[in-house]
């Protein structure tokens, strides 16, 4: 094995460059994974536009899909129990809790009151290979892992670790779709894995807003029974998902929740102003109104599962772009974006 390997080091701004790092000999618990292809988070691009702040420098990426080419010493297991081997492809939780404080035995890990994160951890944490925009990633003991079925595509497992786990837990946190009128804000990538999540699940209807044509004919491929560029007031809904973190969207979408109306809000990660909210209108009309923000590691399972249920029925391959080589990543973190949700790399 090499004594080194390649990375992307985001060091503020723009500013990214291809450097050559130690590839480290695992530990107890630890697993040395080769990225067979990352896809690009709209997080991680707000990350180098500067709005959203983390620690710098680091290395980037959070979707990924790779294969285990070394373990530590000690045994090692999937989210479903079964025993890693060199060979498998992975994926792997965004979030490594602590295992220990009162939120992670309260079954909410994600919200780890010491939590340390992929693709978010700096240089100098001990955790220098925590992104995918890399040649390898060291999984550290404790991160959940999931191993990808043979069926599903690279382009199809990467997204799953981040965009399709967070959709399984926005869909639990909203309860029963069948026979519900779901209304999804917002056709990116979480946005039409919410779409096909709720017809997958049997939703009465399911209306998309979003303002790009292109996206809302792609809805329409994910389940989508309506579209439209924006919220009619007269619309009534049973449950509410927004993904676009658009303020203005969600205060006209809040208004159109039905009685026993809920809303789950996944799309608002970065600054876009306050909303005006009637205390009295959610008490009268009994509506609920939950927030999601990353997920736990049942939802990493339930995203491959979701995805191989569902994988000759909606077209996920087509959301992601052909990957490019790693040398590319600068251009895809701060260009324009492109015709489908995600690009990707091969590094």
């Amino acid at each position: 094995m090499n004594v080194s390997t390649l990375a992307a080091v985001w060091r503020g701004g723009a500013d990214i460059t291809l450097e050559s790092m130690p590839l480290p000999v695992p530990r107890s618990g630890e697993v040395l994974v080769r990225v067979r292809l990352a896809t690009v988070c709209g997080s991680d691009r707000h990350t180098v536009s500067g709005r959203r702040v983390q620690p710098c420098p680091s290395i980037l990426g959070h979707e990924a899909v790779g294969e285990i080419v070394s373990l530590g010493p000690g045994r090692h297991h999937a989210v479903d129990g079964r025993e890693l081997e060199i060979g498998q492809r992975v994926i792997w939780s965004v979030t490594l809790p602590c295992g220990t404080c009162d939120r992670c035995r309260a079954g909410v890990t994600a919200k780890c009151r010491t939590v340390r994160k992929a693709g978010h951890e700096p240089l100098d944490s001990g955790w220098d290979l925590s992104g995918g925009y890399a040649r390898h990633v060291l999984l550290p003991n404790g991160l959940p892992i999931a191993v990808v079925a043979d069926e599903l595509l690279d382009e199809v497992a990467a997204p799953a670790a981040c965009a399709t786990a967070t959709v399984m837990a926005v869909i639990e946190r909203a309860g029963a779709l069948a026979g519900r009128r779901v209304t999804v804000i917002g056709a990116g990538m979480l946005g039409l894995g919410a779409t096909a999540a709720a017809a997958w699940a049997g939703a009465a209807s399911v209306l998309v807003i979003d303002p790009v044509p292109a996206r809302r004919d792609l809805a329409r491929r994910f389940g989508a029974t309506a579209v439209a560029a924006a919220i009619d007031d007269e619309h009534q809904t049973d449950v509410l998902l927004e993904f676009s973190g658009s303020s203005a969207a969600l205060q006209r979408g809040i208004g159109t929740l039905d009685i026993q109306g809920v809303a789950v809000l996944a799309g608002s990660v970065a600054p876009d102003g306050a909303i005006d909210l009637d205390p009295e209108n959610v008490v009268r009309r009994h509506l609920c109104i939950i927030g999601v923000h990353n997920y736990e590691p049942r939802h990493l399972l339930a995203a491959l599962t979701f995805l191989q249920q569902t994988r000759d029925r909606f077209p996920w391959a087509e959301l992601v772009v052909p990957p490019r080589p790693l040398e590319d990543i600068a251009t895809l973190l701060t260009g324009p974006v492109g015709t489908a949700p995600r690009s990707s790399i091969a590094p």
